[in-house]
């Protein structure tokens, strides 16, 4: 792993190769949000790119990158639903085959968006960390490349041009509010934000439910945690990355847990008054900051919300609207 030092003048060679193919998504102001907490809110609406999440960014970063000998090997993953995206998306255009492991109870829009991006998609294993056991125990075996979700640096660095994007659009951001799932996320907007402006606030976000990163932060060693399913099934990782926990470990700011409640709403929240489509995970910025647990970090400031995807389920969507 690159060290901090580095990382700034590598996260930018890693945006301009992968400007051609992503989309540079909105930072939207939120006048509703804006009056509630007496301070400015920006919505960075990665539910508007490329596959409905943040997951491309990485996923084209890591294979674009691979040997020819890697790619005729082809690639297998496992994903609650967004790297699944990503990868199949990425592995079309760069004529890679892809096969994807997915738990049983993947969100039905999720899995037959990645088949219908061209992967092989394989339903196993009730929870993500069984799921992800089980594909690594056959990438062992049938020879493919394990692209894993979030515990690797080309992966990271790929998800960290979120926060140049930012960088770019809002200069004088005072805050960055980032849902945790494995870390790959946060850790990449981290490295992108922190070397060159320590004094930007980053703050996580995890649900009650899940929240592994978390947990382990408090502890000081990574620690599984996971008591039922949540709302945020993109972020339902039990353990964090080991590379994604040391670089977040001791770089973020804050930390916050909400209810699955707070989800729910903040899902509703963003549908009716934004007009932004967002799943469980993509609303969990959102659900922070309706919560008012970190009001008084919001005051004043100007703060961007990260909405990581929009991959709901129709029939989600209904029940929660």
């Amino acid at each position: 792993m690159k060290s901090t030092v580095e990382a700034a003048p590598y996260m930018a060679a890693v945006y301009e190769r992968l400007k051609p193919h992503i989309i540079h998504t909105p930072l939207m102001p939120s006048n509703t949000m804006n009056q509630m907490i007496d301070g400015e809110i920006f919505l960075k609406l990665e539910n508007l790119q490329r596959t409905g999440a943040f997951k491309f960014r990485g996923a084209y970063n890591k294979l674009q990158q691979l040997s020819e000998l890697e790619k005729s090997k082809g690639v297998i993953a496992c994903s609650a639903g967004n790297h699944a995206q990503g990868v199949a998306l990425a592995a079309s255009l760069l004529g890679i085959n892809a096969r994807i492991y997915m738990p049983m109870t993947a969100p039905r829009t999720k899995i037959e968006a990645t088949k219908a991006y061209g992967a092989e998609v394989v339903l196993a294993g009730e929870t993500f960390d069984e799921t992800k056991q089980m594909t690594i125990m056959e990438a062992e075996q049938s020879g493919e490349l394990f692209i894993s979700p979030f515990d690797d640096q080309e992966i990271i660095y790929g998800q960290g041009t979120i926060g140049l994007e930012i960088l770019a659009d809002l200069p004088d951001v005072d805050t960055i509010i980032v849902p945790i799932g494995g870390g790959g996320l946060i850790a990449g907007i981290v490295l992108a934000v922190k070397e060159l402006h320590p004094e930007i606030q980053i703050i996580g976000v995890q649900s009650y439910q899940v929240h592994g990163m978390i947990r382990s932060i408090w502890a000081h060693k990574r620690i599984p945690n996971r008591t039922s399913r949540t709302l945020a099934d993109g972020c339902d990782v039990a353990l964090a990355g080991e590379l994604t926990y040391e670089i977040v470990k001791n770089r973020i700011d804050e930390t916050v847990l909400v209810e699955e409640q707070e989800i729910a709403e903040a899902v509703f929240f963003l549908a009716l008054k934004e007009k932004v489509i967002a799943e469980g995970a993509g609303a969990l910025s959102t659900a922070a900051v309706l919560s008012g647990k970190i009001d008084h970090l919001l005051k004043g400031k100007k703060t961007a919300v990260v909405v990581s995807g929009g991959n709901i389920d129709f029939s989600v969507l209904k029940e929660v609207l």
